[in-house]
C-alpha cells in the first residue's frame, strides 16, 4: 500500500513539471496522498505498539465482561440453576482442569461458586483475557480458592465431559438416569454444536516447522501453531471418540455434531464484533443448517457428507421431536408416580 502511494505521488510530480494536460489534479492528489500516508504510519504504529503491548499483557483487561456479567447474573450461584450446567475450566495453580456442575454444587458447598466468577474464569483465553481468581466457602467456613482460564484449555470439545457427567449420574444411582446402563448409548441423544474453525488444513508442514524455534512454533504469519495444533488436536480426538463409541454400538444417528470448518480467519476471530463480520456469521449460520448432513470420516478424521440424511436442519428438527417426546414420556412417569 506504501508503495502504490509512493508511485503515485511521483507520477503527479512528473506529470507537472512537463506540464502535462492534468496539472491541475496534482495539488489535490498530493494532498490525499499525504493525508494516506499519515493515516498509514498511524496504523502501522498502533499495530506495531498493541502487538508489543500483547507481549507483556493480556489483549483486554475484561473489565467490560466482569461488570456486565455481574449485572445480568448477580449473585446467583450454579446450584440455582434451572437446569444441569457442567461448566469446564482449568486452574493454573493446580494444573488441573476444574469441572463446574449443579450437581456437585447441590453436595458440596465448595464447589457452588456463583454464576459470574465460573463465566469470568471460563471465557479467560489466554493473551486475550486476564486469569480470574476467587474463592468459596464451605458450611463450616473452609475456603477453597481457584485461579482459572479457559475452560477450552482442558476441554476445547466438552462433549465427552457431558457424558462422562451422565455416566457419573448413573453410577452414582441418580433418578435421572435409573435402569440406564453407562455404556447404554441407545438412550443418549447428543447435540454437539460447534463454533466453528478456520480452513487451516495444509497450512504447515514438516519442512518449514522443521527449522522453527519457541518463537515460530508460538507466533508465524499472523498465526499461532502451537495453539491451532493444541486445539484442533483436543477437539478433533474427543469426536473422533465420540463417533467411534456410537458407530460402534450402532446408534450412530443419535450423535449430532455440526460444525463449519470452512470459516475465514476473521469469522473464527475471539474478538472481531463489527456489525459486517457479525452479519456475515449469521449469514454463515443459516447456510450451514441447509448444508447436508456431515459426519467424521475415523481414517482421514475430516467432516463427510452423508447421503440420504437430510440437512443439518432437518436433523435438528428430528433431535427436538426426540427431545420433546421424551420430556412428556418423563413427566406422564411423575404423575403416574404420584398417583
Amino acid at each position: 500500500m506504501m508503495c502504490s502511494m509512493i508511485m503515485l505521488e511521483l507520477k503527479v510530480k512528473m506529470m507537472d513539471r512537463h506540464r502535462h494536460r492534468h496539472r491541475h489534479i496534482q495539488p489535490t492528489r498530493r494532498s490525499n496522498l499525504g493525508e494516506n500516508c499519515k493515516e498509514s504510519k498511524v496504523k502501522i504504529r498502533h499495530n506495531l505498539l498493541k502487538t508489543f503491548k500483547n507481549l507483556f499483557g493480556p489483549k483486554y483487561n475484561g473489565r467490560y465482561l466482569r461488570t456486565l456479567l455481574r449485572e445480568q447474573l448477580g449473585e446467583l450461584t450454579i446450584k440455582e440453576t434451572l437446569i444441569d450446567l457442567v461448566i469446564p475450566a482449568f486452574d493454573i495453580n493446580r494444573l488441573q482442569p476444574v469441572i463446574f456442575t449443579t450437581t456437585d454444587a447441590k453436595e458440596k458447598a465448595y464447589r457452588n461458586a456463583k454464576l459470574p466468577d465460573i463465566c469470568i474464569g471460563t471465557s479467560a483465553a489466554p493473551t486475550i483475557l486476564p486469569a480470574h481468581y476467587f474463592e468459596t466457602k464451605d458450611e463450616r467456613g473452609k475456603v477453597t480458592s481457584y485461579d482459572l482460564i479457559d475452560g477450552g484449555v482442558a476441554a476445547n470439545n466438552p462433549t465427552l465431559i457431558a457424558l462422562s457427567h451422565i455416566s457419573s449420574g448413573i453410577l452414582a444411582g441418580d433418578s435421572e438416569y435409573v435402569q440406564m446402563d453407562p455404556l447404554d448409548s441407545s438412550k443418549i441423544l447428543v447435540l454437539s454444536l460447534g463454533t466453528g474453525i478456520a480452513k487451516r488444513a495444509h497450512e504447515y508442514n514438516a519442512q518449514t516447522a522443521a527449522r522453527w524455534g519457541l518463537f515460530g512454533w508460538v507466533y508465524k504469519k499472523g498465526n499461532k501453531p502451537l495453539l491451532d495444533v493444541f486445539c484442533d488436536a483436543s477437539s478433533d480426538m474427543v469426536d473422533i471418540h465420540i463417533s467411534t463409541l456410537f458407530q460402534s454400538l450402532h446408534t450412530k444417528n443419535n450423535y449430532l455434531r455440526i460444525q463449519d470448518d470452512t470459516l475465514c480467519v476473521d469469522k473464527c476471530s475471539l474478538d472481531i464484533a463489527t456489525p459486517e463480520n457479525l452479519e456475515a456469521l449469521v449469514l454463515g449460520a443459516n447456510q450451514l443448517l441447509k448444508k447436508p448432513m456431515s459426519r467424521v470420516n475415523l481414517e482421514t478424521g475430516e467432516f463427510e457428507e452423508i447421503e440420504g440424511e437430510g440437512t443439518n436442519e432437518e436433523a435438528l428438527i428430528r433431535f427436538a421431536r426426540q427431545l420433546s417426546e421424551e420430556r412428556v414420556l418423563r413427566l406422564s412417569d411423575e404423575t403416574l408416580s404420584i398417583d
